[in-house]
């Protein structure tokens, strides 16, 4: 597969496939099955779980281990109307670039100084796929994982690549108000579930942080009250979504909001019950992955393509490999493909021409980071 267009010739395929077969997180079994065939015909031996979809393979031998991980889900949003399962993250551009790396580094699994795991994970947009594969001990042994995210115009320019994507941290939170119904003549008579969630909203707006660190918090989804508009609700759901650039920040933030849900509570009476859902940590990337990411974008694109890191406040759960593994050393590909309107819009496109720069320099990053593992190991060795 060294011939680029060749490869690009099948990347655009794989993609194709991908785009028009998305799947919601935990439902990826056909996009399993499809990638497990893709890495048959090629010789390589995927595995898959028992329990869940997804899949990972290794290509080379012994150690070093670094790892390469791709997530699969799609998102469900309306869509011209209809609700459907829809890739408007970027994950099947994702998974055609890991793909399309495996391809690239199978060409040299006899002579790589090591072993590369390729990982791709479930559910991702619920922040849960990245926990379960590391509760299976499938990052244990790796020293280096890289990962990979499509980028928007307004964060960076078609055809620049970043070295690494620092996300912030987000608690999703979802809320039932129970108050007390009575009819629209006698609000006194009840606690009306709509007053208390406005209570909520102007307690949220209350919250400041240190300004320093951005962070913001707003509830996302209310729902209250029947068909018949004479009667006071008596219990609501809500969802409230709360983000900081940092860990810390965001524990602060978490406080913040149970102060503001009690003192609701006992001003009104009702009784609000706060789940906490999706918890997703803020990146931490290593600066020698950050390194090898950088010198392999100059390698493959030259170094005018070579973007900034970016500061993002969105988040991604690749980052609980390194929170849940401290040792694991990584950092994510920001790839710049003019995605355009932005990132989970239901018509979401982008430069699919970048997919394949995309997979040479994961390809060539994780190369990177095996040979310098490898002398490592021969100067402990000597030493």
């Amino acid at each position: 597969m060294n011939d680029r267009s060749e490869l690009q010739r099948k990347m655009q395929g794989i993609f194709a496939h991908l785009h028009n077969h998305p799947e919601v997180s935990w439902q990826e079994h056909d996009t399993t099955t499809y990638i497990v065939k893709l890495l048959q015909e090629v010789g390589l031996e995927p595995q898959t779980f028992d329990d869940i979809p997804g899949l990972y393979v290794d290509i080379g031998q012994g150690t070093p281990v670094v790892g390469l991980r791709t997530d699969m889900d799609a998102l469900w949003q309306e869509v011209d109307g209809q609700f459907q399962a829809n890739h408007s993250c970027g994950h099947d551009g994702h998974m055609t670039m890991a793909i399309g790396a495996a391809l690239l580094l199978k060409e040299q699994k006899d002579t790589l100084p090591g072993a590369v795991r390729l990982l791709f994970q479930p559910a991702e947009e619920k922040g849960e796929g990245a926990l379960a594969l590391v509760e299976k001990g499938l990052v244990d042994d790796l020293s280096y994982l890289f990962g990979v995210h499509v980028r928007p115009f307004i964060e960076l320019d078609d055809g620049k690549y970043a070295p690494a994507l620092h996300h912030g941290a987000a608690k999703l939170f979802k809320g039932v108000i129970h108050g007390k119904e009575a009819h629209g003549a006698r609000p006194e008579q009840g606690i009306n579930t709509i007053e208390v969630g406005a209570a909520i909203v102007n307690g949220l707006s209350s919250l400041h942080m240190d300004p320093n660190v951005s962070s913001s918090v707003k509830m996302t989804q209310f729902q209250a009250g029947g068909e018949s508009v004479n009667i006071i609700p008596g219990k609501a759901t809500f969802s409230i979504d709360a983000r900081a650039q940092t860990n810390e920040v965001l524990t602060q933030l978490e406080e913040g909001i149970k102060r503001v849900i009690r003192s609701v509570d006992l001003q009104f009476g009702a009784h609000i019950d706060l789940t906490l859902g999706a918890n997703i940590v803020a990146a931490q990337p290593n600066d020698q992955a950050i390194r090898f990411m950088a010198q392999a974008i100059e390698d493959v694109t030259g170094k005018a393509a070579l973007a900034p890191e970016i500061i993002i406040p969105g988040g991604e759960d690749f980052h609980y490999y390194t929170y849940k593994r401290p040792h694991i050393k990584a950092t994510m590909l920001g790839l710049g493909c003019g995605v355009t309107p932005g990132l989970h819009h239901p018509n979401m496109t982008f430069n699919e021409e970048r997919l394949i720069t995309g997979a040479f320099i994961l390809a060539n990053t994780v190369e990177r980071a095996l040979q310098h593992e490898r002398s490592e190991l021969h100067e402990d060795t000597r030493n």
